[in-house]
């Protein structure tokens, strides 16, 4: 019964990623007591934008409150699971505008899920992806694919949660090392260092997922919520929520128009697909620039 509820989704996936895909750019359905929730973005690598992340939060609240849903799964459509904030939406803000980092925010401001979240773990998921993956409880990452803290590169400070979760889930110095260099992890470095809690074949992501999910579901729930909620406040003592909020407000203190800055250089092409190199425009001497003004000229 399980893998044909499984196919029903493949099915219902493929078809709402061709058919949908500008109608929602979250797609919600139901396996059960599993609740599936799909980014459904991927002609831009399932980037949320503010109307996706209105989404995603919705979909996530209505989660937890349907009492008949116990676990949910939480995966990217067309081969990335998320690719963070949709940089072009803060380069268009300008500089004339005085909205606070904060309203770019994808999770809602919460320490944790009320009920266990699996996330689907799929080509990109840097960025603010990964501050989502994180919010989940368990990732099932896909050999071929990549996480980072790419908003490094590019002066967009962290906002939704990666700086407390990675040090209680890793240690503070390999979250040190995430966060100061934008480095970007493999699976098999991801799996190492505890980030990833399963390794699976390129394309079995949610399938894996899924199977994992149901089997959290068919544990006594009450126990296991219960045991949830104390495994949390053991690694995160009582101040969780004051540390998410710490955060919150210190990315608040990054001034808006380099944040905006730093957008515009990634729509510039600079820092794509997980450089670090070459990020700063090259010095040029008066004689260099008056050769390439010549050879400009000439062309």
């Amino acid at each position: 019964m399980f893998f044909k509820q499984l196919l029903k989704t493949f099915t219902l996936t493929k078809n709402m990623s061709t058919i949908a895909i500008n109608e929602t750019s979250v797609l919600v359905d139901k396996i059960g007591k599993i609740t599936t929730i799909g980014i459904n973005r991927p002609e831009k690598r399932n980037c949320v934008d503010s109307t996706t992340a209105k989404l995603l939060k919705r979909a996530i609240l209505n989660f937890e409150e349907d009492d008949s849903s116990l676990t949910a799964v939480l995966y990217g459509i067309g081969g990335n699971f998320c690719s963070g904030y949709d940089l072009q939406e803060i380069a268009d803000v300008g500089d004339s505008h005085c909205r606070s980092y904060s309203e770019f925010s994808i999770l809602p401001l919460k320490k944790m899920i009320r009920k266990p979240m699996v996330a689907s773990l799929s080509g990109y998921t840097v960025a603010g992806g990964l501050e989502l993956a994180l919010l989940c409880d368990l990732r099932v990452m896909e050999e071929t694919a990549v996480l980072g803290l790419y908003e490094r590169r590019f002066g967009i400070p962290i906002s939704d949660g990666a700086t407390v979760r990675l040090p209680a889930l890793i240690g503070l110095s390999r979250a040190l090392d995430l966060i100061l260099t934008g480095k970007s992890l493999t699976a098999k470095e991801a799996f190492e260092w505890g980030l990833a809690n399963r390794i699976v074949a390129c394309g079995t992501g949610l399938g894996q997922a899924l199977q994992l999910a149901t089997c959290l579901e068919k544990f006594p729930q009450d126990c296991l919520i219960s045991d949830r909620d104390s495994a949390y406040n053991a690694a995160y003592t009582q101040v969780y929520e004051e540390l998410l909020k710490y955060e919150k407000q210190n990315a608040n203190s990054v001034k808006l128009k380099s944040i905006v800055e730093g957008a515009k250089k990634f729509l510039s092409g600079i820092g794509r697909h997980g450089k670090s190199y070459n990020l700063k425009e090259k010095d040029c001497n008066d004689w260099e620039k008056e050769f390439n003004e010549f050879v400009k000229s000439k062309l």
